[in-house]
């Protein structure tokens, strides 16, 4: 009799403590809580994340990661079955979503690169959709894309039809995974050991898993093809139209009014003679100068600005009308040759562009 009652106040005993700890725990998770909470709450209007945009946000990080999952889980279903490996085949039988909540609670997700690719992606995507439309002075002509799709010269051609299949592509599902090379493997492989630690499985079968996990994992990788995304199409065509000096207002104001902000960035970003992300960085910046500063520096025409100016300001709520109106005639002031030292920078390496930030940045600290 006393036994058990000893192990009865020695299992009430483990469970008290259990609670304690259970309590502990979420103090400091209460704490960590309000931390984000103020963090969010003094965030300047022109970085937060708005309810749609974060809505989006989430939506792409959940797709991007749901499409390398459920390519990873059947490429290793198969090569199992193949040989012979059905019980451990049926392991990676989960529900997709596992992966991405683990990926979220991990923090991996918080990771700097990968997260400006796909804000700038949502932010590139809503810019597009707020734009105002453009009626084309003459209603029977094609959009700018396809207007050279049936252009003469075969290699405009290719590249304004390679673009609207990109653009396709992007908004389907299958637009979902389309990273950059290096964020694609570092994803996929996140992925790849995700699936392994929530497959419970026995030791000796853990073996065999991570080498399929591993086979899957480069099979896909093999299979991604960096030249399909709609950024790099974008930008095979700005190179391919090569716009002429005189044409390229013309030209940057069609692609806004046809709400194609990819194009639009492509073609300052090949004007200028740097990449892509960096063009679209320039593009999104709601400040504005550095993008005022490049079109400068490409001798863009006043008219031209102001439309570009005005299209961006009536897409995106965080840009100020009246203010980009009170600065034309300082921007028009700026002399081209002076705006074109002032983008000589750009065209530096990045790494080297970073390390320049980053001591400038230690030392404003």
């Amino acid at each position: 009799m006393s036994d058990r009652l000893h192990d009865t106040r020695h299992g009430l005993a483990m469970d008290a403590e259990k609670l304690l700890a259970r309590a502990a725990a979420a103090e400091a998770r209460a704490s960590r809580s309000l931390t984000l909470a103020m963090d969010d709450f003094f965030l300047p209007e022109a970085v937060r994340l708005g309810e749609r945009l974060r809505s989006e946000l989430a939506l792409l990080v959940e797709g991007v990661i749901g499409r390398i999952e459920a390519e990873l889980r059947d490429s290793g279903r198969r090569i199992l079955v193949g040989r012979g490996e059905t019980n451990l085949a049926a392991a990676l039988d989960q529900p997709i979503g596992a992966v991405h909540a683990r990926l979220c609670e991990s923090g991996l997700l918080r990771d700097p690169e990968l997260m400006a690719e796909l804000i700038a992606r949502v932010r590139q995507e809503a810019l597009g959709a707020a734009l105002p439309m453009q009626a084309p002075d003459d209603p029977e002509q094609p959009s700018l894309l396809n207007r050279f799709a049936q252009h003469s010269d075969r290699l405009l051609a290719n590249g304004a039809v390679a673009l609207l299949m990109a653009e396709s592509r992007r908004r389907g599902a299958s637009g979902t995974g389309d990273l950059p090379a290096e964020l694609q493997h570092r994803l996929t492989w996140w992925v790849a050991a995700t699936i392994r630690q929530t497959a419970h499985v026995a030791a000796s079968d853990g073996v065999v898993l991570d080498r399929v996990l591993s086979d899957a994992a480069l099979r896909s990788l093999a299979n991604q093809d960096e030249g399909d995304r709609l950024e790099s199409a974008a930008m095979r065509f700005a190179v391919a139209l090569d716009a002429p000096p005189e044409e390229l207002g013309a030209l940057l104001i069609e692609a806004l009014g046809d709400g194609r902000v990819a194009l639009f960035t492509a073609i300052l970003a090949h004007a200028l003679g740097v990449s892509f992300t960096i063009g679209r960085d320039l593009v999104l910046d709601p400040a504005g100068e550095r993008l005022w500063v490049a079109l400068r520096a490409l001798d863009v025409p006043r008219g031209a600005v102001a439309q570009i100016g005005y299209a961006l300001c009536e897409a995106d709520a965080r840009r100020d009308l009246e203010q980009f109106a009170d600065m034309l005639d300082d921007i028009m002031a700026l002399d081209p040759a002076e705006a074109r030292g002032a983008m000589a920078a750009l065209k530096l390496h990045p790494d080297y562009r970073a390390a320049i930030l980053a001591l400038t940045l230690a030392g404003a600290a």
